[in-house]
């Protein structure tokens, strides 16, 4: 029954919006077809960017650089406590939300849910954002060009809820 419920109400929904609009006199076939015309166009301006994003993530894992890149912060995030295990998917993160599904996906089945890496990269997937992806979709329909200091906010957002995550999990394990 709740499944049925759950599967429905977008229809219900849609059916109430379209049987108010006659009701009124509006022209809902009109507005919806100018808005689908409208979405296409946003479609077609942030394509590029997409496209770049895309290529940058291919790029990033067919170079091994990311390899790298986690070598080179190993000593940053022994430090902060975050599992060595766990720097992969705070490095593609930013970039990549299936990239990050992936690696998150691959972390729990080698380590467990229920685990300390397993707990720091659950907590890490739900509270950390696909920064460039956000960044590229959103300025890129709005055709904003200079992001100003959105780039650093969202960094220091994701950090910060890197640090939190890595001790709201050893505070819960104690």
């Amino acid at each position: 029954m709740f499944d049925y419920m759950t599967k429905s109400i977008i229809p219900v929904v849609v059916a109430i919006i379209l049987f108010y609009g006659m009701i009124k006199g509006r022209k809902v076939y009109e507005w919806f077809i100018e808005g689908a015309k409208d979405g296409l166009g946003v479609c077609m301006r942030i394509f590029p960017c997409l496209l770049a994003m895309i290529v940058a993530v291919q790029i990033l894992k067919s170079s091994n650089l990311l390899d790298l890149l986690n070598k080179g912060i190993s000593p940053l995030s022994g430090a902060i406590g975050l599992p060595e295990e766990v720097v992969p998917l705070v490095l593609i993160k930013p970039i990549s939300g299936s990239g990050a599904v992936g690696m998150f996906t691959e972390i729990i089945k080698t380590y467990g849910a229920d685990t300390f890496i397993g707990l720091v990269a659950s907590v890490i997937m739900g509270t950390t954002e696909t920064i460039f992806y956000t960044i590229t979709v959103y300025f890129g329909a709005a055709k904003i060009k200079k992001i100003r200091h959105t780039l650093w906010a969202a960094i220091i957002a994701d950090i910060t809820a890197i640090i939190t995550a890595i001790i709201v999990v050893n505070w819960m394990l104690l």
